[in-house]
């Protein structure tokens, strides 16, 4: 098979995962009761972030970069998706024509009146664009194409292409911003989140490279997927007041430590990073059975919706993980070969 569709259904998978895990697999929207409104919301959301998801990878595995860079470049991302296209990140009355019976309750406690700005949206948004529409749909393509995750998927066509997808969505979701929020966040606010976006992204390729993988032990994929398991669900439910915060990203900061020392190591592999990347996917499907979506759908398509998004994601890391054990069986065998 030609490496150009060897690549292919990783390529449209990341693009369409993305979005799923942006928007979907937590079960908030109005459209999770109606498959065929989810099915026609990929036609924006694929571009917005599945485009996106692609080009944060590109980038960091043609320039030889890893994870590190990966989430720089999320957070950068998702910076400039919450501040400044659908602005949500200042917008004290968000949604539109649809009520959002939590967002004071979210915003109000943790809020710098100064900078008419949430912490807790901040690390609610910013690290969730980080964790669930980038970093862990990444991970989970990768691991179901071992032999490519670290090759580049896109040529310069395909990176056009993306780009341009990239551009025409956000377009659409400022236009329609505009129209549905009547409002604007001030040059002072859109300055600065564009300010921090960038010094994200020049700071994902400036990071000092690791010079070789150390020797140590490191544990289980299901210990590392447990440790994921925990800090995202201390993250998931802390409330939204400035205790609740201040242990949210307590547990994130420890477990995101504990990774980067890991994975420093020569015996971590790509096993262990889908047990992170799994563990995300899991909370967010798992909880979604306990979040009440926007617009009252009907809940019985709400939770047979729900029931199907955690099927997807079950037998999709199920197929990523039989993947990465042909891909080390495949391995072993060709070292064995060397070796007689």
């Amino acid at each position: 098979m030609p490496p150009r569709m060897q690549r292919l259904p990783a390529v449209v998978g990341l693009f369409f995962l993305s979005p799923i895990c942006a928007e979907y697999l937590i079960g908030y929207a109005e459209s999770i009761g109606n498959p065929l409104e989810m099915l026609a919301g990929l036609l924006i959301l694929g571009p917005l972030y599945g485009a996106v998801a692609l080009l944060i990878r590109e980038f960091a595995r043609r320039a030889g970069r890893g994870w590190p860079s990966i989430l720089l470049l999320g957070g950068a991302f998702g910076l400039v998706q919450a501040g400044l296209i659908d602005q949500s990140l200042f917008n004290p009355e968000y949604g539109g024509e649809v009520d959002i019976p939590y967002w004071d309750a979210e915003r109000q406690p943790t809020l710098v009146q100064g900078l008419g700005v949430s912490a807790n949206h901040v690390l609610d948004f910013v690290g969730g664009h980080i964790i669930w529409s980038f970093a862990a749909p990444i991970a989970v393509v990768e691991s179901c194409v071992p032999r490519l995750a670290r090759r580049p998927w896109l040529g310069k066509p395909g990176i056009a292409v993306m780009v341009a997808l990239y551009l025409i969505a956000a377009a659409l979701v400022f236009n329609d911003h505009l129209e549905t929020e009547q409002f604007m966040a001030t040059p002072t606010q859109l300055a600065t989140a564009g300010a921090i976006a960038l010094l994200l992204a020049v700071a994902a390729f400036a990071i000092p490279r690791r010079s070789g993988l150390a020797d140590g032990w490191v544990p289980r994929p299901s210990f590392i997927g447990l440790l994921a398991l925990a800090a995202l669900i201390v993250h998931t439910l802390s409330s939204p007041s400035w205790p609740g915060l201040a242990l949210s990203a307590a547990a994130l900061l420890l477990a995101g430590m504990l990774l980067l020392h890991f994975s420093g190591r020569a015996a971590w592999t790509q096993r262990h990073v889908l047990a992170a990347a799994g563990a995300a996917l899991v909370v967010n499907a798992a909880l979604a059975f306990a979040v009440a979506p926007l617009g009252n759908p009907s809940y019985a398509m709400k939770y047979i919706s729900n029931t199907a998004i955690m099927l997807g994601v079950l037998s999709l890391l199920a197929w990523a993980f039989m993947r990465l054990c042909r891909a080390e069986s495949a391995a072993d065998r060709v070292d064995a070969r060397d070796k007689s």
